[in-house]
């Protein structure tokens, strides 16, 4: 039987993340007590690069930031994919620079 471990809001948990949070089993209880929205937002951010090391680097920085108490991504706009509510006018901002 496999490990249920929960998904986001508009993103399901790609293999690789379920992988790294499915060993350790500090980062994995973390996982479970955040927000579905919070879990969508680290999903978001470590599937919205373009290079595998980049994604690599991610993944493992879900993990230890967890285990750190870290509850959400620092410093990133959030994730445009969700279709419940417009962007902010800060999403807006920094999405346009890019």
């Amino acid at each position: 039987m496999s490990l249920k471990i929960s998904d986001g809001v508009a993103h399901t948990l790609p293999t690789d993340l379920r992988k790294a949070l499915a060993s350790d089993r500090l980062a994995l209880s973390v996982w479970e007590d955040i927000t579905p929205l919070a879990r969508n937002e680290w999903i978001c951010w470590t599937i919205s690069v373009k290079k595998p090391e980049t994604r690599k680097e991610h993944v493992g920085r879900v993990v230890s930031e967890l285990k750190e108490g870290i509850r959400r991504p620092c410093c990133w706009a959030g994730c445009i994919h969700r279709h419940d509510k417009p962007l902010s006018p800060s999403q807006k901002f920094v999405y346009r620079k890019k």
